[in-house]
Formats: C-alpha cells, structure tokens, sequence
C-alpha cells in the first residue's frame, strides 16, 4: 500500500461520520473561524451549509481554507460550493449525508430553500494520527 493509500484509509477511518472541525476562511485579509461538522467520503469532507452564509460568501472570494480539530488534526485546501443537495449531481453524496447526520440534518435543514448547499473541501495537506503516529502528510 502506498503512503497515499495509507492516508487515505485512515483519514477515512477517523473522519467518515459527523466530525467536528473549526472552519477557517477569509474575506479581505480578516480570518473568520466557526465550527462546522464535517463528513469524510473518499478524498474531501463535506459540510451542510446555507448559501447566504458569511463562510459561503468567505469562500466565494478566497476558496482556501483551513480545517482544525479538537484532537489537533488539521487539514489545509480548497472549498467550493457544490450547489443545492437535491441537485441531481449530488444524489449520492445526500444520500450519505443524510444518514451521517441522521440525528440533526432534517430538525435543521430545509431542503424547500433554495440556498441549502453543500461545501466540499479538497484537502491538499494535513496533519492526522492514529495509534500514536502521526505525520504532517500531502493528501492530493
């Protein structure tokens, strides 16, 4: 198994259910920090967010951003706006968001509005451990 494949799976042993990370972006030089909660599938986490948001309005202008947990992992990359979750492209990453966040995402989330969205974030670097290892790793 390759150091990539490697990364991969553990990042998706730790990560592929509702995690907790604070968000970073940025508008005009000014760092914005709010805790979102995420969910790993394959390569980027996701996050159920409203369009309108001061984080979407962050991303819109500056796409990188910065992911940091409690646990001290941290990922650094690219943030882009999905769109809408009923939107025909994202079928299948609703389909595991909404069982994810099965506890809240209905009691919390109207998809009838229009600017319901989805962020996926492309990490590029990130530090993880697990098992008592851990290493700052290029994730892309």
């Amino acid at each position: 198994m390759t150091d990539f494949e490697n990364a991969i799976n553990v990042m998706t042993d730790l990560f592929s259910k509702d995690y907790q990370f604070a968000l970073a972006t940025c508008d005009n030089n000014i760092p914005s920090l709010r805790f979102v909660d995420t969910y790993f599938d394959g390569y980027a986490f996701y996050i159920v967010t409203y369009a309108l948001s001061q984080k979407v309005r962050d991303i819109a202008g500056n796409s990188n951003v910065s992911l940091y947990s409690r646990r001290m992992y941290s990922f650094s990359g690219i943030a882009d706006n999905i769109g809408h979750p009923l939107m025909p492209v994202n079928a299948q990453i609703r389909d595991t968001l909404t069982k994810a966040f099965e506890p809240w995402y209905f009691m919390h989330n109207d998809e009838s509005d229009s600017n319901m969205c989805y962020l996926k974030i492309q990490p590029a670097t990130g530090f993880f451990h697990k098992d008592g290892t851990g290493d700052r790793k290029s994730v892309v």
